[in-house]
C-alpha cells in the first residue's frame, strides 16, 4: 500500500499472538487503531497528522488487508475469522474482547520504548472502545473512543454497554476518579453508538468529554471527517502526552 511506504513494518509477537504492526515518528506514543475495513487512506490520513504533531505512531493491524477498501472478501472473510476465533465481543454484555490484552501488551511495550507519564490509544467505531479497554490495564493516559459500537447496539442493554467486564469497568472508573480524562467523539444520531455516551457520562462524570455532532455520519476521523473533532483528538493528545504538560 502506497501510503504506507514510509512507515516501518514488523511483525511483533505479544501474549502468544503475532501481527502486523506499522510505525512512524518519534516523541510520546500513540496507538491509532483502523475500524472496519482496516487500514485505508483516510486513517492513515489521520496517523500522519497524529506524527506530525510529535508523536510516535503505531499501527497494528488487526483485521482487514491494507488499502482493500470495502470489498465482500476484505471484509466478510476477517469478520468471519475473528468471530470464529471469539477475539471480539460481538453482542455480549458485562464482557470485554479478548483481543484487549494484545493491545493491552502493545501499549506497555510502546511506553517503554517512549517513556513518558503513559501513551495515548485511538480507537473507531468497531475498535472505539478498545481504547476504553486497554485503559483499564495499561499505561493509557490518553483513551480517544471515537463513535464506539461493540458491542453491536441491537437492543437497548447492548446499546448501552461498553464492551467491558465488571472488574475493568471499575479500574476505568478507578483511573478516572484519579484525573485521568476520556474523549469521546460521535455523530449525535449515529444509532451504532446507541447510549454509550450517556452512560460514559454517568460512570466517568467529568472526566467523560464528549464532543458530539449534528447531521448524519459516522466515521468522525476518517471516513466522514470533521475537522473540528481532528483537531481536538490532536489537542487532546498533545496536551495530555506533551512532556510540557507535566
Amino acid at each position: 500500500m502506497q501510503a504506507l511506504e514510509s512507515w516501518t513494518h514488523d511483525d511483533l509477537t505479544l501474549v502468544g499472538e503475532t501481527r502486523e504492526v506499522w510505525r512512524k515518528g518519534s516523541g510520546p506514543g500513540v496507538i491509532v487503531i483502523h475500524e472496519i475495513p482496516g487500514i485505508d487512506d483516510a486513517l492513515i490520513r489521520f496517523a500522519e497528522e497524529v506524527v506530525a504533531r510529535g508523536h510516535t505512531v503505531l499501527l497494528p493491524r488487526l483485521f482487514g488487508t491494507p488499502g482493500a477498501g470495502f470489498s465482500a472478501r476484505n471484509v466478510l472473510g476477517d469478520i468471519t475469522q475473528f468471530c470464529v476465533r471469539r477475539e471480539f465481543s460481538l453482542f455480549a454484555r458485562g464482557r470485554t474482547s479478548p483481543i484487549a490484552g494484545w493491545l493491552r501488551a502493545l501499549a506497555r511495550r510502546l511506553h517503554d520504548e517512549t517513556g513518558g507519564e503513559g501513551v495515548g490509544v485511538v480507537g473507531m467505531c468497531f475498535t472505539g472502545g478498545f481504547a476504553l479497554a486497554m485503559m483499564a490495564d495499561a499505561p493509557v493516559i490518553a483513551p480517544v473512543l471515537a463513535e464506539p459500537s461493540l458491542p453491536f447496539a441491537v437492543g437497548a442493554k447492548r446499546g448501552a454497554d461498553l464492551g467491558l467486564s465488571p472488574a475493568d469497568m471499575e479500574a476505568v472508573k478507578g483511573k478516572a476518579a484519579a484525573g485521568c480524562e476520556v474523549l469521546g467523539l460521535r455523530y449525535r444520531t449515529d444509532a451504532a453508538t446507541g447510549t454509550r455516551f450517556d452512560t460514559l457520562a454517568r460512570e466517568l462524570g467529568d472526566r467523560f468529554i464528549a464532543v458530539e455532532f449534528e447531521g448524519k455520519g459516522h466515521s468522525v476521523l476518517t471516513g466522514d471527517r470533521q475537522e473540528e473533532g481532528v483537531n481536538r483528538v490532536l489537542e487532546f493528545l498533545q496536551e495530555k502526552l506533551s512532556p510540557r504538560a507535566a
